[in-house]
């Protein structure tokens, strides 16, 4: 086997040329690389968030049921702040109650189980309904700010 190794002197201000790029490239062709590269890279980026962009994905759904469900997304925009205040009250009365129980809510297997059928799977049951009629809300304000312009 063997191995090349270039040692530059001490003291010596020699600049290191990648070996993939030729030394006497033409730099406008080295631009324009560039360029194609960030192109492709912004195309992909638009791709990713194309795809993590749930309001598309909702509006597909809706479209789909459009000529038999057509008011959900008003509906939706009509409760939402129903369901975000009851969702705030819940959490209001979770807090005062660990206020007022201290250490004591928890301190016990009874006393926690108690506390999680109390708030827990009421908190879970209210965020998972906020967190499918608030996209759709959303979709109605859209399309009502859209119909404005």
């Amino acid at each position: 086997m063997h191995f090349n190794f270039s040692v530059a002197p001490l003291g010596s201000a020699q600049s290191v040329t990648p070996h993939n790029v030729p030394p006497n490239a033409d730099p406008v062709d080295l631009l324009r690389q560039l360029l194609e590269t960030q192109r492709e890279q912004l195309h992909q980026m638009k791709v990713n968030a194309a795809a993590q962009d749930n309001s598309n994905r909702w509006r597909a759904f809706l479209d789909r049921w459009k000529d038999d469900f057509s008011g959900v997304p008003a509906a939706c925009k009509k409760v939402l702040p129903l369901l975000e205040r009851a969702y705030i009250s819940l959490i209001v009365d979770l807090t005062d109650h660990l206020d007022e129980q201290g250490e004591e809510c928890a301190g016990n297997e009874f006393a926690l189980a108690e506390f999680l059928d109390r708030y827990g799977i009421r908190l879970n049951q209210l965020g998972a309904l906020l967190s499918l009629v608030g996209p759709l809300a959303e979709i109605a304000a859209q399309t009502e700010a859209q119909s404005k312009k």
